[in-house]
């Protein structure tokens, strides 16, 4: 047996492990989620009615619901089937996890969307966890309040106002080296500032959903917009090269 015919049999099996254990490892975290809750909820005394969590479920749902299906798609490209499921069962993707896959496919010269990028991003990810988890339980559980009591009050003012954009910027400038594309990237930031100077001034009521309309602006533009060889290997022309 050849070494390309152990490696696709290798990833089938992979990807059939992954298409079994994924929605079991998922479907376990949710309903430990949702068992948490419920007893929170009825099983404590707070006298929480059914009426009144459905609303609460619909509040959330009208809320974040959008997310739901932005998020799955946005991240993918990047992160590939086996990746989103360790992902959405972690948490803190968008400051954590993703930042972690796209600066180990860029150091790795793995352009996000083949096999090994996929790969690439799972073991990036598993090392961003056990990273998080060994700084949290030094710095946080064993030396959090001591550090925190070293540090001036000015000083934790300001890493609250800049710590989030700071994480932010980061990713931006690690996803656009990693996709090497100007006409995407100036799109992109045209469509986020367009809806954010422009449009929530205009329609406030858009502001909770202005992620996900740049998102999808942002994709379904850059699509009729890309280029000749980009809409080549999309339609499976024989001169493209599509990523495996």
């Amino acid at each position: 047996m050849s070494a390309s015919t152990q490696t696709r049999s290798g990833l089938a099996a992979f990807d059939r492990t992954t298409s079994i254990w994924g929605p079991i490892t998922l479907a376990l975290g949710l309903t430990i989620s949702l068992a948490a809750a419920v007893y929170a909820a009825f099983g404590t005394g707070l006298g929480i009615t059914g009426p009144e969590l459905w609303a609460a479920v619909g509040a959330v749902v009208a809320t974040f619901g959008l997310f739901a299906i932005v998020e799955p798609v946005s991240y993918f490209p990047i992160l590939g089937r086996s990746a989103m499921y360790q992902a959405f069962l972690i948490g803190n993707i968008s400051n954590k996890l993703l930042p972690a896959a796209i600066v180990a496919q860029a150091q790795l010269n793995e352009k996000p969307g083949s096999r090994r990028a996929e790969l690439i991003a799972g073991s990036a990810i598993i090392g961003a966890v056990l990273v998080h988890v060994t700084t949290l339980i030094i710095f946080v559980g064993l030396l959090g309040t001591w550090i925190i009591g070293l540090l001036p009050p000015a000083m934790i003012s300001v890493a609250r106002l800049y710590i989030l954009p700071a994480i932010f910027g980061a990713v931006v400038l690690q996803s656009v080296l990693a996709l090497k594309s100007l006409r995407t990237t100036i799109i992109a930031a045209a469509l986020a500032g367009l809806i954010v100077f422009t449009g929530i001034p205009l329609a406030p009521g858009i502001t909770h959903f202005a992620t996900a309309i740049a998102v999808i602006l942002t994709i379904i533009v850059a699509w009729f917009a890309r280029s000749k060889n980009q809409a080549a290997s999309t339609t499976g022309s024989p001169t493209a090269t599509v990523p495996h």
